[in-house]
């Protein structure tokens, strides 16, 4: 086992970042979550401190990153390789649920701090490092601006589920997971009609092409 005094600061931020949340459920995401994970990890708090010098934007950065590696290790390539890519899409995203599920209040208290004026940036950022997270382990390798709607329109998905997901009491959060699936069946619908819209346009005669021949017929 690794001598707590040879960890890296990113290998502690990594680290404690799970027991950070379970402490952060009651006391919130501050020193004494932190403090209370780095005691009992047998790292010194000063230590931790200097990790986290970003404070609960730092802690909760840190879970979250976290939380990507819990869904990812969930669903292994070959896992999703079997499956469509509304079927990757939806796992994905219950996987993340699913290593959340146990600290609910932690994210209450995350959502709450995110949510303030000074934070939305790094919210966004956090939001669209999941997402864009997910999508490459779904398999895509857009590049054009597909690539940003696809994780726009999750992003907005997986914020609306998140929202249902924190107060849903129904057994194995069936309520979340239904919403989810009409959630993601409305982005099946938009990339179906986009994509329709993309190969009527290719074949929709070019003017451009058409005066070009009236100046230079073909012989």
């Amino acid at each position: 086992m690794t001598d707590p005094a040879d960890l890296t600061l990113d290998e502690i931020r990594s680290q404690l970042a799970p027991a950070i949340a379970e402490n952060a459920a009651f006391d919130g995401w501050g020193e004494a979550a932190r403090d209370m994970a780095a005691d009992l990890a047998g790292i010194d708090r000063d230590v931790a401190a200097l990790a986290y010098e970003g404070g609960a934007l730092a802690m909760i950065d840190a879970w979250f990153a976290h939380i990507d590696m819990e869904m990812l290790a969930d669903l292994p390539p070959e896992h999703l390789a079997a499956m469509k890519i509304r079927q990757r899409i939806t796992a994905l995203v219950e996987a993340r649920l699913a290593a959340i599920a146990p600290h609910r209040e932690a994210l209450r208290r995350a959502i709450a701090i995110l949510a303030m004026p000074q934070n939305l940036a790094a919210a966004a950022r956090l939001g669209w490092r999941s997402v864009d997270t997910m999508w490459r382990a779904a398999g895509d390798t857009a590049t054009d601006y597909n690539h940003y709607t696809k994780r726009a329109m999750l992003l907005a998905v997986y914020g609306a589920t998140v929202t249902v997901f924190l107060d849903d009491e129904s057994e194995g959060h069936t309520d979340t997971r239904a919403f989810l699936a009409r959630r993601i069946d409305d982005i099946m619908r938009f990339e179906k009609a986009k994509a329709g819209m993309t190969r009527r346009a290719q074949r929709r005669p070019s003017l451009s092409r058409f005066v070009g021949r009236l100046r230079y017929p073909v012989v």
